[in-house]
């Protein structure tokens, strides 16, 4: 990505503040954005998952597969 088409600051504020891209107020989805782990609403929280970027959601769904494998393997 050459630096004239990363979005500024403002921009990514614009985008994390319109109600719009939260559904149901906490899944973020914009697909404008390109960032995998953007801040969540309350940006001191953590980080969330933009789930209009399909790196993001394989990133998501790999953790959770793997957070899964790992609950059951290890009760046995």
């Amino acid at each position: 990505m050459n630096p004239e088409d990363k979005p500024t600051k403002e921009t990514l504020n614009k985008w994390h503040k319109d109600p719009k891209n939260w559904k149901l107020g906490v899944f973020y989805y914009n697909k404008e954005d390109k960032r995998i782990l953007p801040p969540k609403r309350m940006a001191w929280v953590g980080w969330t998952v933009n789930f209009a970027n399909s790196i993001s959601v394989a990133l998501f769904v790999i953790t959770i597969i793997i957070i899964i494998s790992l609950a059951l393997f290890s009760s046995k």
